[in-house]
Order: C-alpha cells, then sequence, then structure tokens
C-alpha cells in the first residue's frame, strides 16, 4: 500500500511493478479523491484508513522527511508498526555485503552503494545518487537526483540534499538540516541550518528575498 499520490509514489509504483517483489494494493492519499485511479492504481480512501489493511505492507511516498515522519508517527497511532514497512530497491540497485538499509527506504534507478553503506529507516534517494563507503544516513533523510556523498559522510534525521549537490568525505550534515541544488559542502552543517552554493555557505535570512525557488 502505497501512502500519498505524490511524484514519488508513481515513481515508487514503477519501480514495484519493475522488480516483482510486491504486488500494490493502491494508493491512500488525503487530497486524492478516493475511486481515482493513479497510473492504474487505486485511490481506496484516506491515510486513516490504514488500519483497515491489516496484511499489507505500507511505504509512505511523500517528497521530503518531515511530512513523511508525521505520517509515520500517524501511521504508528493507528497500531502500524516498524514491522509492516516495505523496502523498495529499483533492480539497477546493487546492494553490496556489508551495507544495510532500514524499512520502509526507497532506492530508485542507479543509486550506487560502494562499501560499508548504513541507511536508516524511510530513506528516499532519488536517480543517480552515490553513498560511497561508511557513510552512515538517519531515518527519514531525502537525496535529490545525482547527490554524491564522500567517504565517511553522517547525514542527519529528515536532512533534505537537493539535486546534483556534493558532500565532503568526512563531513557531517545535520538533523532537519537543507543543502540547496548544486551545493558543494566542505565543513560540517549545524542542525536545521540551510546551506548553499560552491562551497556551500548558510543562506542569509535575505540573500534569496524576493527570489521563489532557489532551492
Amino acid at each position: 500500500m502505497l501512502i500519498a499520490a505524490t511524484g514519488l509514489g508513481r515513481e515508487v509504483l514503477a519501480t514495484v511493478r519493475s522488480n516483482g517483489r510486491y504486488d500494490v494494493v493502491g494508493f491512500l492519499d488525503d487530497d486524492a479523491m478516493v475511486g481515482t485511479d493513479v497510473d492504474g492504481a487505486p485511490v481506496l480512501g484516506a491515510i486513516d484508513d490504514s488500519g483497515q489493511y491489516t496484511h499489507a505492507f505500507f511505504l509512505v511516498c511523500m517528497d521530503s522527511g518531515r511530512p513523511r515522519e508525521a505520517v509515520v508517527e500517524r501511521l504508528s497511532a493507528l497500531g502500524i508498526g516498524s514491522n509492516r514497512y516495505a523496502t523498495v530497491l529499483d533492480p539497477s540497485v546493487r546492494m553490496p555485503e556489508g551495507c544495510r538499509i532500514g524499512r520502509g527506504s526507497i532506492l530508485l534507478q542507479n543509486v550506487t552503494l560502494t562499501a560499508s553503506v548504513t541507511l536508516g529507516s524511510h530513506v528516499v534517494a532519488m536517480p543517480g545518487v552515490t553513498f560511497t563507503h561508511d557513510d552512515v544516513v538517519a531515518d527519514f533523510a531525502t537525496f535529490a537526483a545525482g547527490t554524491t556523498l564522500g567517504g565517511g559522510v553522517r547525514i542527519g534525521r529528515a536532512a533534505h540534499l537537493g539535486m546534483n549537490s556534493s558532500v565532503r568525505e568526512r563531513t557531517s550534515i545535520g538533523a532537519y538540516a537543507t543543502v540547496g541544488m548544486g551545493a558543494a559542502v566542505l565543513n560540517d552543517v549545524p542542525n536545521g541550518e540551510t546551506w548553499v552554493g560552491v562551497p556551500a555557505h548558510p543562506v542569509d535570512r535575505g540573500e534569496f528575498s524576493g527570489v521563489p525557488g532557489q532551492l
């Protein structure tokens, strides 16, 4: 059962269909109209209807870590524990010995894990993301397409790394931090901060005033 009929949800649906490990029952979504189809999969109800599907595995397809975290908390209140989450890897993803991936995580096309990579639960990696040796990623982190981590990088809970960003080896990104598109991170990013640019630096509150969509 896919939670949220988002763009990510459609990508996950295509991935699940290509690898054949699961059958998709349908979507649950608070915004989509019940009874419609998304790429051939039915929208069966709202998120709070999850408790009706007692034998299904779930996958939360929200695009960002904070909303995924909030939905997992809602599902927990409905009695859906950690053992009820699927993990989806595109067939192009190779899982070397010594790497670990938590439940509820999603790895799309051509994601690379080299050696001793540890990904937490409900992590999302879009196409072309590279995790190098000894990277450790906390729960709910999100990696947009083309993100690259050097070796020994630490990524905090629900951090968000923008498209084609890169992180220097042995550097850390704090919990709930954001790294902008194309940024090159050379120093540790504190919890909750937004960094952009090459080299990456903290965002000045007025830096992008009146210019939406910079991240």
